[in-house]
């Protein structure tokens, strides 16, 4: 067999191979998060009721503690990670409904167009419970579940406190992921979608956050994107990490404080990205060699933890009380 020939069979087997590999990407999709609907036993129980689907973790029996409607990220459904946010709240005295509200059974698998009366139809259900004071409400959430959950602070004054995690000053468009981002704004109310920040040109800089970047450099050709979070009297704290890859948290989190300083509280970490809330995660785990994924450093992610967790369950028990 000549040279020629030879290597002319070696770039037919290399291509053969990146094509069977593509196709096998495109098949798995392993950049998609899996559904979970994780098992809330044995400190919780499902509820699927009155059109409300999630875990409810109720505190400790005896008289009606402060109450939290947790909402998870662009993963959807019931997530693990959101669920250990719950367990560690209710670990503090708070009872804590976990919502799904995309990708679970019987809901939308894309985050587009969410009726935020799902979010209404939480509270209330929450606020029926017998182990909740329904005048010591709080909602909880990080990044997608972020951008809800000062949504809802606009909608609902009863409220008083707001933990925003890795959060948008803004709403966006949605999140298809089967097929990438979509139109769509993420949001409706009433039947129609509220007004989206479009996504920034795509671009091979700035990876995934970029689109978010060159989105808000737009923002003020569309100010009706905004969340108006200073239109409601809830107690604000937010959570970012200054090197987020997945989208500017810490941007984001400056605007929604420089709209009402007085009642808006920050926690920026310098070396923490997209992990940087939550309870505190430990060497040993197996999500600490993961944590830097989205930004920053695995130690510094884990040091933002450690660092922040406490001063969000102080910021709650200090507006909710105990």
């Amino acid at each position: 067999m000549s040279l020629k020939r030879i290597f002319l069979v070696g770039v037919l087997a290399v291509a053969g191979a990146l094509v069977l590999a593509i196709g096998g990407l495109m098949v798995w999709k392993p950049w998609i998060p899996p559904v979970e609907m994780t098992d809330p036993a044995p400190n919780g129980t499902r509820v699927d009721q009155a059109g409300v689907l999630g875990n409810f973790y109720p505190a400790a029996a005896g008289a009606a503690h402060p109450g939290v409607l947790l909402l998870g990220g662009s993963e959807g459904a019931l997530g693990t990670s959101t669920s250990r946010i719950a367990r560690a709240l209710q670990a503090q005295g708070f009872s804590v409904l976990h919502v799904a509200y995309f990708r679970a059974p019987g809901q939308s698998p894309r985050l587009a167009l969410v009726p935020l009366e799902t979010f209404d139809r939480a509270l209330a259900w929450l606020s029926a419970q017998p182990s909740v004071d329904r005048s010591r409400l709080a909602v909880v959430g990080g990044s997608k579940g972020a951008e809800a959950a000062l949504l809802v602070a606009t909608r609902h004054p009863e409220l008083r406190a707001v933990v925003a995690g890795m959060p948008s000053s803004v709403v966006w468009p949605g999140v298809d992921w089967e097929r990438g981002v979509v139109n769509d704004s993420s949001w409706s109310s009433g039947g129609r979608p509220l007004p989206a920040l479009p996504y920034g040109r795509p671009s091979f800089s700035g990876g995934r956050r970029g689109i978010y970047d060159r989105g808000l450099a737009a923002l003020p050709a569309h100010p009706h994107t905004r969340i108006p979070i200073e239109t409601s009297p809830v107690a604000v704290l937010l959570v970012c990490g200054e090197a987020d890859s997945l989208w500017p948290s810490c941007p984001m989190a400056r605007q929604i404080k420089a709209s009402d300083r007085a009642r808006v509280q920050m926690l920026a970490y310098s070396d923490a990205g997209h992990a940087v809330f939550g309870p505190p995660i430990s060497t040993s785990d197996p999500r600490y060699v993961r944590m830097a994924g989205f930004g920053g450093s695995n130690e510094g992610n884990a040091a933002a933890r450690r660092d922040g967790w406490p001063k969000v369950v102080a910021f709650l028990h200090a507006q909710l009380g105990r």
